[in-house]
């Protein structure tokens, strides 16, 4: 009896074993068996966090190899709410270094998430002053970030990138499919304290870059344009300017200049004012410029020729119930010295005997009211009007500038044609593809669209255009040892509350090439409401100079003009 009991005993402990046993392998079996997904997908959303990252993208490059836009590896924030202790205070210690709000981080801090971005892509600074903070719940990734080393030179073609990698503007939204990086998701991970997270494999392939380009620009030439552009919109007070420079045998454009300039590194602040880049999107009334092209087609359609005389009404004209006027009181002139002196009343004339239908053929043959397809976003259209829709006035406005928009790119190019034998070229600013190991993958050749005016035209139109500079209107424009072809052009502006010309607001502008017998630059200058001699003769003529001056120098081309040595006798 006395081994009864613990005999008992014994019974009860072993059932309680077995009971405890049982209730432990039930719940084995509910865990791992009726619970694992469940669970498993909870301790992934614990433990793992999956983040999208994308390769550097592709380096943008001049055409001698010098970078203009570049990634750079960059601290981004991130912060795990769940393993944070205290957000208020996390948030307080953060916000400084961060330049984040502080009830911004702690409303992210308080989220019910196991991971938030707090901060993308900050300087190299903010990242070595978190790294003292040691914060639990608070970890860094590196990111690539779009750094332009020069700031705001070539902005307005680059144009920027946003801070998903993604570019938006420029050069950068253009070749997006080019430039951007492979995309690649990274598994980060924490330990059961939250004290860390990291790559859960350390030795996963970094995703692959973009593509890399080379651009036609030419960063010597690109920085002179600015320059000298930059100097005359402050010297005339402006509201601003364009300059394009252009290799008028093949398109390509050697430098593009905006003023004023934006720096894309920040344009946070900014609106799409700043950074449009007005040499493809903004249309102007050229003026005189448009003489040019007028006159081409007058020679081209022999109806006309350089020695043709012209009577110039002495600088008073009526027409359709208008009057034109001229800037001075012109009789007898032959037709080079109507583009030479630039005369409103020789151009209408001319215009008129042209007719609407072959002058409208040849604004389209030039390229007027269609994009230059120039390998840039955002390029317009400008404005020709269908000849259905002009007026009695028309012809002879069309044929001294008014009544017509078009886009810088438009005329550099329409003029580039003329340098080039009368054949118009695509303008292109990428010359260059090659992939992340620096393979060649794509090569951008000239390409010639159309042939506008024949050769002989071309020549005589050349001639003219030597006039201009020699005894006319762009005085200003003339560069030592060098013969310059071009056309001045001062266009007054629509008053948008009369509906009229203005008296006081223009856009003064001068086109042209150099060396005029075997051009290598072609040139446009525009200056946006000059003030005081806003004449295109004396706002951007003189800035045409300076630039081809230097450009002509930098090249090393050498000039074809005899130099006189001035001897000393003793």
């Amino acid at each position: 009896m006395p081994d009864s009991v613990p005999r008992s005993r014994r019974y009860v402990l072993l059932l309680l074993l077995l009971c405890g046993f049982g209730v432990v392998l039930f719940r084995l079996v509910t865990l791992q068996v009726w619970q694992a997904a469940e669970l498993s997908v909870k301790a992934d959303r614990q433990h793992r966090k999956t983040v999208s990252l994308e390769g550097a993208r592709g380096t943008i490059v001049d055409r001698h190899g010098k970078i203009l836009a570049m990634n750079v590896e960059v601290p981004s924030v991130f912060g795990v709410p769940t393993t944070v202790d205290s957000p208020t205070k996390t948030a307080r210690l953060l916000s400084p270094v961060l330049h984040v709000r502080t009830d911004e981080l702690e409303r992210k801090l308080r989220q019910d998430r196991n991971f938030v971005w707090l901060a993308r892509k900050l300087d190299p600074e903010q990242g070595r002053r978190l790294e003292h903070l040691s914060l639990d719940g608070v970890g860094v990734v590196m990111e690539g970030r779009r750094f332009y080393p020069k700031g705001p030179f070539l902005s307005h073609v680059l144009g920027f990138a946003g801070m998903d990698g993604e570019g938006l503007e420029g050069i950068e939204y253009r070749y997006e499919s080019y430039l951007r990086g492979e995309k690649r998701t990274m598994v980060l991970q924490r330990d059961a304290l939250g004290r860390s997270v990291f790559p859960k494999d350390l030795t996963e392939r970094n995703p692959t870059p973009g593509h890399s380009l080379t651009l036609t620009i030419d960063e010597v030439i690109q920085y002179i344009t600015e320059r000298e552009l930059e100097d005359a919109v402050t010297r005339t007070q402006a509201k601003s300017g364009t300059m394009i420079v252009m290799d008028p045998q093949t398109g390509a454009v050697l430098a593009m200049a905006v003023s004023p300039r934006f720096d894309p590194n920040v344009v946070s602040n900014l609106g799409a004012d700043r950074w449009r880049n007005r040499a493809l999107t903004d249309a102007y009334e050229p003026g005189s410029t448009m003489k040019a092209m007028m006159a081409a087609a007058a020679i081209e359609e022999r109806v006309v020729k350089p020695n043709t005389m012209v009577f110039g009404e002495y600088g008073r004209m009526t027409i359709a119930n208008t009057v034109i006027h001229d800037h001075e009181k012109l009789g007898w002139l032959s037709f080079a010295q109507v583009i030479q002196k630039s005369s409103n009343i020789g151009a209408a004339k001319t215009g008129i005997a042209l007719g609407g239908q072959r002058l409208h053929r040849y604004l389209q043959a030039f390229g007027f009211g269609q994009r230059t397809e120039i390998d840039l976003p955002g390029e317009g259209t400008g404005l020709v009007k269908s000849l259905k829709d002009w007026g009695r006035r028309s012809v002879a406005s069309i044929s001294m500038g008014q009544e017509i928009g078009v886009t810088p790119i438009q005329m550099v190019s329409a003029m580039a044609a003329l340098a080039n034998d009368g054949v118009l070229m695509r303008p292109y600013v990428v010359a260059e593809i090659r992939d992340p190991e620096g393979h060649l993958l794509k090569r951008v050749p000239p390409q010639a669209k159309r042939r506008v005016v024949s050769s002989d035209t071309a020549r005589s139109m050349t001639k003219i255009l030597e006039g201009v500079v020699t005894d006319g209107t762009g005085s200003k424009a003339s560069i030592p040892g060098f013969k310059v072809a071009g056309k001045t052009g001062t266009a007054q502006k629509i008053d948008s509350r009369t509906g009229t010309y203005s008296t006081s607001r223009f856009v003064a502008s001068f086109t042209g090439y150099v060396p005029a017998g075997n051009p290598r630059l072609a040139m446009i200058v525009i200056i946006d409401e000059p003030q005081g001699e806003a004449w295109g003769g004396t706002a951007a003529a003189p800035v045409f100079s300076r630039v081809g001056e230097q450009v002509l120098s930098y090249l090393g081309v050498a000039s074809p003009e005899p130099v006189t040595l001035a001897m000393a006798m003793q």
